[in-house]
C-alpha cells in the first residue's frame, strides 16, 4: 500500500492542488494529514473542501487549527507587550490573521468540523509497524517539536514514553527521515510556508508491504506569485508574513 503524508497546508489551496496532482499521478491508497490545515493562507475554506472530498483520508489537528477554534494564540501575549513596537505589530498581525481565518471557516460552515479533529492518530502498517501521527510531539500539537538537528539524546528524551516505532510529525516545516534509538521519525515537510531554501510544496510517500516500508520525500512546484496576488487582493492581515514565506525571506 502507498500512503501520502502531508502537513502544514496553512490555507494554501494552490500548493495543496500541486501536491494532490503529483500524488494522483503516483496513485495512493490512503492520505495521512498531519495538521495545520487552515490558518495563515488565503484560502482556508478551499483547503477543507479539497480534503473532505478525498477518499481514505485521515486528518489530525495542528496547533494553528486549535488556535482558530479555541481562541488560543501563540506568543507574543498581550501582557508581555509593553512598549515594544515590533512585538505590538506582530501581536496585531497574529490576532488579525486568526480572526480572519476563523471568520472564513465559520461563515462557510466548517467551524464544528475543524473543532472535532483529533490530536493523534495511531495506525499499523502491513508488516506490523506501529505508527503514531501527531502534529508536534506525542501528546502535543505545539511547542518546539522535533527539529532535524536535535541530538539523538534529545530526541530520545522527547519520545521516551512513545511505544510506536514510526512517528509521523509536522509543525517544523522541514523534511525529516531519521532513525534514533527505537524510533523512526518522519516529517514530510510543509505544503505551504516551508523553510528556505525549499520553496515548493513538500510532502512524502510511505510505501508499505508485509516485508517492510520505505519513505520518499517529494516536491511539487506551484505558482507562489499567485498566492502573493491573492493575499494582496484580499487585504489579508497576515500578507507580509505570507509573502516573505513565498519568496523564501522568512527567518
Amino acid at each position: 500500500m502507498k500512503i501520502a503524508l502531508l502537513a502544514d497546508i496553512h490555507g494554501n489551496s494552490l500548493a495543496l492542488d500541486a501536491a494532490l496532482a503529483d500524488i494522483e499521478a503516483i496513485g495512493v491508497d490512503q492520505y495521512w494529514i498531519l495538521g495545520d490545515l487552515v490558518a495563515l493562507g488565503p484560502d482556508p475554506v478551499g483547503v477543507l473542501e479539497r480534503l473532505s472530498n478525498i477518499q481514505h483520508c485521515f486528518i489530525i489537528r495542528g496547533n494553528t487549527d486549535r488556535y482558530v477554534v479555541t481562541g488560543d494564540r501563540p506568543p507574543p501575549f498581550a501582557k508581555d507587550l509593553g512598549t515594544d513596537r515590533e512585538a505590538i505589530r506582530v501581536f496585531a498581525e497574529i490576532a488579525g490573521t486568526f480572526a480572519w481565518t476563523q471568520g472564513a471557516i465559520t461563515a462557510a460552515g466548517w467551524f464544528d468540523w475543524l473543532s472535532r479533529l483529533p490530536l493523534e492518530l495511531r495506525m499499523m502498517l502491513p508488516d506490523g509497524t506501529k505508527c503514531l501521527c501527531v502534529h508536534a510531539t506525542p501528546g502535543k500539537d505545539d511547542g518546539p517539536g522535533i527539529e532535524k538537528d536535535l541530538s539523538g539524546a534529545e530526541i530520545c528524551g522527547i519520545l521516551s514514553d512513545c511505544d510506536d516505532y514510526l512517528v509521523c510529525i509536522g509543525h517544523n516545516h522541514q523534511p525529516i527521515d531519521r532513525k534514533v534509538g527505537k524510533w523512526h521519525i518522519v516529517n514530510p515537510g510543509s505544503i505551504s510556508n516551508p523553510r528556505a531554501p525549499i520553496l515548493e510544496a513538500s510532502y512524502a510517500i510511505l510505501e508499505a508491504t508485509k516485508e517492510g516500508y520505505n519513505i520518499e520525500h517529494r516536491l511539487a512546484e506551484y505558482d507562489r506569485e499567485q498566492i502573493i496576488l491573492q493575499v494582496k487582493a484580499l487585504k489579508h492581515p497576515g500578507a507580509d508574513f505570507i509573502i516573505n514565506h513565498m519568496r523564501g525571506l522568512h527567518k
